[in-house]
């Protein structure tokens, strides 16, 4: 079967054309810019292009799009064009097609405003059933590219999986409090509490959901790394996140300690990535009890397949303050 993958010069195109090819599938390659994971290069909002890469695919892996990185330095047009055109041209050539499966990557960045709890109140519980309140025009069009896959398998009966996938990108922390508060690698170990994924168990969630897609039809599904806390825990992790963290992993401070490194003071949300591994079979193996293993041993927290990949950015060109102009 050969497999599409949209967006093969990103960080996680990449990841997959790697993982892919290592693994002897066929797969192709369509960017917008050219690569060495790239077979075809051109715009996904193309339909002549689309119509011509689609020719003889069974699945389609979609994680080509324009990202929050992207708000400030593109048009909404632009985030139209791609997001919401792009995704549309994709399931109609993969109906016309007959494929199989299609996956497509959406975002934790969708939920929004709903990440943030009132003050005072406990810390969100995310889960697939909290509905999306988007602040800015990449929520928006994820939404709608969401909606056009739930309506191509209602209407058409095309298999489509929906991953809503947490950070898992090597820059650097867009929020310069944040940056200037913390050091990269200790931001980057408190996320898997919470909030981040690394690129191979992000990678093996897309594989899983296409292997399913048929028998699932339809659905939306959280990929994060496994949180250790539970609905209990959420208004202490809101007013005092160390102390939590603590009970459930009592040797971190020590570790922590070594190098200089805190916790955050609050955690305001939580990602739940329980229906992903009960529905697609998905088992992540990089969460906050690995980092903290390789932490005592010396060894890199990252998978092979992050590292290969690498750090990528999102522009041509480098801003002064953080690596992305902030909306």
């Amino acid at each position: 079967m050969r497999i599409l993958v949209t967006g093969s010069a990103g960080h996680l195109g990449e990841g997959l054309m790697r993982t892919l090819r290592a693994q002897g599938r066929e797969a192709v390659g369509i960017d917008i810019a050219s690569s060495s994971h790239t077979d075809f290069v051109g715009s996904i909002a193309d339909r002549d292009f689309v119509d011509r890469c689609m020719r003889g695919i069974g699945a389609v892996l979609h994680s080509a799009t324009l990202h929050k990185p992207h708000v400030a330095t593109h048009t909404r047009q632009d985030f139209v064009d791609t997001n919401i055109t792009g995704t549309l041209n994709l399931l109609e050539a993969a109906k016309r097609n007959g494929v199989g499966a299609f996956v497509f990557t959406s975002t934790t960045s969708l939920y929004g405003d709903a990440l943030v709890p009132p003050p005072g109140a406990p810390s969100a519980w995310i889960t697939e059933d909290v509905v999306p309140v988007p602040k800015n025009i990449y929520g928006a069009t994820k939404i709608a590219a969401e909606n056009l896959c739930q309506l191509f398998h209602r209407n058409e009966r095309l298999p489509c999986v929906v991953l809503r996938v947490a950070r898992f990108f090597p820059e650097t922390d867009d929020r310069r409090q944040v940056r200037e508060s913390f050091a990269d690698a200790n931001i980057k170990a408190n996320e898997f509490l919470y909030r981040r994924a690394d690129p191979q168990d992000v990678v093996d969630a897309h594989l899983c959901a296409m292997e399913r897609a048929a028998g699932i039809g339809f659905g939306r599904f959280i990929i994060s790394a496994t949180t250790p806390f539970g609905r209990e825990d959420l208004q202490q992790l809101h007013d005092d996140a160390p102390s939590v963290v603590a009970r459930y992993f009592p040797d971190y401070e020590a570790e922590y300690a070594r190098r200089g490194w805190r916790m955050f003071a609050g955690i305001e949300r939580v990602y739940v990535n329980a229906a992903a591994r009960q529905a697609l079979g998905w088992k992540p193996n990089y969460d906050f009890a690995r980092i903290l293993e390789c932490l005592r041993t010396g060894e890199d927290p990252r998978s092979p397949l992050a590292v290969e990949v690498g750090a990528k950015g999102y522009h041509e060109r480098s801003f002064e303050d953080g690596p992305y102009p902030v909306e």
